[in-house]
């Protein structure tokens, strides 16, 4: 069991270059530490264990984003445990901490290298967001639930396998659902709902605010982010927050930003028909890279959305603010902005994103601030050389 030190101490949480451009397009838009990996955000993981947090990101997010003047930076890819916490206390003006290739933590300039040998989990690849989303779920867990009791379930229709797994959070509703939290945690947040015949394995965490809708099968291994709103099938996914995914359709093997829309019946392939090793877009090379998994599905960026009946094949990256529609089977490679599917694409211009982005935050009593919308807009140029309809 982790014991945890609340003392209070400023860090800032860096991108790595490298790990940033493996993690595109999640890292358009957020740095590092923001992506969510089991129940938290990497920078909720730290925060939770007593640590003040800064960012050090890329120059587009730095104002949405800011810097402190704290000496201690921490990879902001790097998911907090007991030993990584005592280490970094630990470390002293001019130390560094380092894992293979990986600088973990550094405290001011870098004079002396300390090698930390206990196992990590450090997300490199963007696959590794659901692949480690079990191991996530079970951290986060602990640390959520260590020494509280979980609201009782007051619904007498609800049948529940392995209940001392189970913690339901203030304001949550469940009616009428299976959940089977024998092989797996399961986490129902402040506020959720689970609606009338979901059934739900563990590992699962259903974040605040967020439905799991009628009739829904939700297998282990998967993440629903804070007002996210679920339906259909879906098999050891994330959902970063503020997504919905309401309907029938399978979502496997995938991990889905925030402020996304995945339209009735969409469905991902997650396994190739030959059985072979996936590969996904890789933004570092601009080329398809072997990923050594054999179920990976879809890749989907912040805002983007897809209509009713889409098609993904295995390894798809879509990138942010994308719209994919038309019958078919659109490209393993959407890039953001794009406006189309199977048929071709045409470049979705920013006014009319700015425009559905309000709509769609206002929704959710959110703005869509001038800070995002220059994120969006650096976002926007920075893609462009993806886009090669638009150099026709």
């Amino acid at each position: 069991m982790e014991t945890f030190l609340f003392l209070c101490m400023n860090i800032i949480l860096f991108d790595s270059s490298e790990i940033r451009i493996a993690l595109l397009p999640f890292t358009f838009t957020r740095p590092l530490s923001e992506m969510r990996v089991g129940i938290l955000t990497i920078r909720e993981k730290w925060e939770s264990r007593g640590f003040q947090t800064a960012y050090r990101t890329a120059a587009h997010l730095q104002k949405k984003y800011p810097e402190s003047d704290s000496q201690l930076l921490v990879n902001g890819a790097l998911c907090p445990d007991e030993h990584l916490v005592e280490a970094i206390i630990a470390l002293q003006p001019g130390q560094q901490l380092v894992q293979g290739q990986d600088v973990l933590a550094v405290n001011g300039e870098p004079k002396t290298t300390l090698l930390f040998e206990k196992e990590i989990t450090l997300i490199r690849q963007k696959w590794e967001i659901f692949t480690q989303n079990k191991g996530q779920i079970e951290a986060d867990y602990q640390l959520l639930t260590k020494g509280r009791k979980s609201h009782k379930i007051d619904d007498p229709h609800t049948i529940v396998y392995g209940i001392e797994n189970l913690f339901v959070e203030e304001g949550a509703s469940i009616r009428a659902a299976i959940i089977n939290a024998e092989n797996g945690p399961v986490y129902i947040g402040k506020n959720a709902h689970v609606h009338e015949g979901a059934i739900i394995q563990g590992a699962f965490a259903l974040c605040e605010g967020a439905h799991v809708n009628m009739g829904a099968k939700i297998k282990g291994d998967s993440t629903i982010g804070p007002y996210s709103k679920v339906g259909g099938e879906i098999s050891n996914s994330v959902i970063f927050g503020y997504s919905n995914k309401g309907h029938d359709g399978f979502l496997g093997n995938s991990v889905i930003g925030e402020w996304c829309n995945l339209g009735a019946d969409t469905n991902t392939s997650n396994l190739k028909n030959n059985y072979a090793s996936v590969r996904l877009w890789d933004y570092a090379t601009d080329s398809f890279t072997p990923t050594g998994l054999q179920f990976c599905g879809l890749m989907m960026g912040d805002h983007a959305k897809c209509g009713i009946n889409t098609m993904f094949n295995t390894g798809t990256v879509v990138g942010v603010g994308a719209n994919v529609f038309d019958a078919g089977f659109p490209r393993n490679f959407i890039p953001s902005f794009s406006w189309g599917g199977a048929k071709g694409f045409i470049t979705y211009q920013t006014r009319k994103f700015d425009e559905v982005a309000e709509v769609v935050m206002q929704r959710r009593e959110k703005r869509y601030s001038a800070d995002e919308k220059a994120i969006i807009q650096s976002v926007f140029e920075q893609t462009s050389i993806y886009r090669n309809w638009e150099k026709a």
